[in-house]
């Protein structure tokens, strides 16, 4: 009977003891509620970092991949490649002037956008000129012919398409310079320099980035991951003398590498500061983990029409 007792007691025991590490428990998960319910926890925020990057990641694969073959296809193929990346690039900055209360043509603009790199692949340079300048008359003439349309929206309509599309086309006026295998990685390797400037800038500064390049303007930006980024971008182009591409010169190549670098930061600032203005984190969807293809793009449109003219005077064009 005594032990039967002792049984019991036991029992009760352990249930009480049970009830308070249940009571435990659930405290514990009330108190921590708030963060769970912001996602502040620290498995949340490892979970959303580590799916972030994998998405982040195979986009910008895809993108890569697609853009890589269109380079090595051709001459061609890069146009085509081209057109529709400055389509996109462009109407989506036409997306961002109309919710600052902008009224672009878009007709006349987009129309632009997808003529300019045509023109570079048929004429070179003059070829730009030409649409340049017909693009600039049909938008004075639609300004003089409508009323309700202001300077603003003439200057966002002429803006939008050579920002995007008419900077864009030193793509394919780096890869028609050689149809061949040279031109293919000369012109790969301008992007994969600001690609990689990109890429490194970002992994170094969110992990030891600790001093804000532009913090207004894009907060998650650091000098150091500005430094590792333009360290990387030399070194590409560094590569590219080294493998005999184009035949230049180490010091010309690291010269380069260096304006080409700083010039795709300030593009990538730029266009940062175009989205701040109207109060949008990106300049469309089209790519997850990314945003817009503007977004991807910014320091390309900078960078590429940099490179050229450096590749241009520098004798290798």
């Amino acid at each position: 009977m005594a032990s039967q007792k002792d049984t019991d007691g036991a029992r009760k025991r352990a249930s009480v003891g049970l009830d308070r590490q249940v009571d435990k428990l659930e405290a514990h998960r009330a108190a921590k509620e708030g963060q769970r319910a912001a996602g502040a926890l620290k498995g949340q925020r490892a979970r959303g970092m580590t799916e972030k990057l994998l998405t982040r990641t195979t986009s910008g694969a895809i993108y890569a991949l697609l853009t890589i073959a269109c380079l090595f296809i051709g001459p061609f193929t890069t146009t085509l490649l081209i057109v529709c990346m400055a389509w996109l690039c462009c109407s989506e900055f036409f997306r961002i002037a109309r919710m600052g209360g902008r009224m672009p043509n878009e007709i006349f603009g987009l129309t632009a956008a997808i003529l300019f790199p045509l023109a570079a692949y048929a004429r070179g340079v003059s070829g730009l000129a030409v649409i340049l300048l017909f693009f600039l008359v049909a938008i004075a003439a639609w300004y003089v012919a409508t009323p309700r349309a202001n300077i603003a929206d003439v200057a966002v309509t002429a803006f939008g398409p050579i920002y995007t599309s008419f900077a864009f086309s030193a793509i394919v006026l780096i890869r028609v310079s050689d149809a061949g295998l040279h031109g293919a990685l000369l012109t790969f390797g301008v992007m994969l320099s600001l690609w990689a400037n990109d890429a490194v800038a970002y992994l170094i500064g969110s992990r030891i980035g600790a001093h804000k390049l532009a913090p207004r303007i894009s907060p998650n930006k650091s000098w150091e991951g500005f430094w590792a980024g333009l360290a990387v971008s030399v070194a590409v182009w560094v590569f590219l003398a080294l493998g005999g591409v184009a035949g230049m010169s180490v010091g010309l190549a690291a010269a380069i590498g260096l304006v080409v670098g700083v010039v795709g930061v300030v593009g990538d600032l730029f266009e940062s500061r175009i989205k701040r203005g109207v109060g949008v984190k990106d300049s469309g969807n089209l790519m997850p983990g990314h945003g817009g293809l503007l977004d991807r793009s910014d320091s390309l449109l900078f960078g590429s029409i940099a490179a050229y003219i450096l590749l241009l005077f520098g004798g290798i064009l």
